[in-house]
């Protein structure tokens, strides 16, 4: 039996760095336009949720779905839980998908969705190999160990696994290295009982929310990806995307 997929897209208006950021324009469209453009062909219902009117009102007026949600939510996750449950349409699989991407592959959604062709997972989302050491070492890039059957053991801004009686510079060749690329999706049953649980300190200490869900025995399991692609994150970023779409295009002409 196929399963039933729902993107979710979080899209908030308020940002430390850049606010509006989801009507910001890219290439004549907004941003958030790009994103549902771009995850509407491979899953079977797309909404934007958010908590601001402007963002609502754009979204529908394109011919898009839109929800509201509170403006308290601690996370994503939290967001996505409170649509769901106005949503409705049972749901076997929701996928998280950030509205600050408007360069998401259709591959990306798809290895992650294939992840739960296993009946074990839980959870899912994507790791990408390190290009470089120096890339690894880097905090604001979460490192994944995972076990034999590409569950994650373990999330940490630590560079890790360490390389025993090896040279710095070899680590790579001896290990791959496993980037996390923070695409989520979740059974919509496990996805409530995430959302009820406290923070805990693992969590805590790395900062990482899915550290929460390891703690407490769930499964994640990590899709292996080569991909990875542009977020939007500053006004910087999108000059940077600009550039990237008019290469995108030249290319395609």
């Amino acid at each position: 039996m196929k399963m039933k997929v729902i993107g979710i897209i979080p899209a908030r208006y308020a940002s430390s760095r850049f606010p509006g950021k989801p009507l910001a324009k890219l290439g004549g469209k907004y941003v958030i336009q790009r994103v549902v453009e771009q995850v509407g062909a491979v899953l079977d219902d797309v909404y934007v949720a958010t908590d601001d009117e402007r963002i609502y009102n754009t979204v529908t007026s394109m011919g898009a779905k839109a929800v509201m949600t509170r403006s308290d939510h601690q996370s994503g996750t939290d967001r996505i839980a409170e649509a769901l449950e106005k949503i409705g349409g049972n749901f076997d699989v929701v996928v998280n998908i950030q509205g600050d991407e408007p360069f998401i592959q259709k591959s990306q959604i798809e290895t992650v969705m294939a992840c739960f062709n296993d009946v074990g997972t839980q959870i899912a989302t994507l790791g990408k190999p390190f290009a470089t050491i120096e890339e690894a070492k880097n905090p604001n890039s979460p490192k994944i160990i995972l076990d034999n059957r590409n569950y994650a053991m373990y999330f940490t801004r630590a560079l890790a696994p360490y390389i025993r009686g090896k040279e710095e510079s070899e680590w790579l060749s001896a290990y791959p290295f496993l980037k996390h690329i923070g695409l989520y999706a979740y059974r919509t049953d496990v996805l409530d009982k995430i959302t009820k649980l406290p923070q805990s300190s693992l969590e805590l200490a790395e900062g990482l929310e899915q550290l929460r869900w390891l703690q407490n025995g769930f499964k994640i399991k990590v899709g292996l990806t080569d991909v990875e692609t542009v977020g939007i994150d500053t006004p910087e970023d999108l000059e940077r995307a600009e550039l990237f779409l008019a290469e995108q295009n030249k290319n395609e002409e």
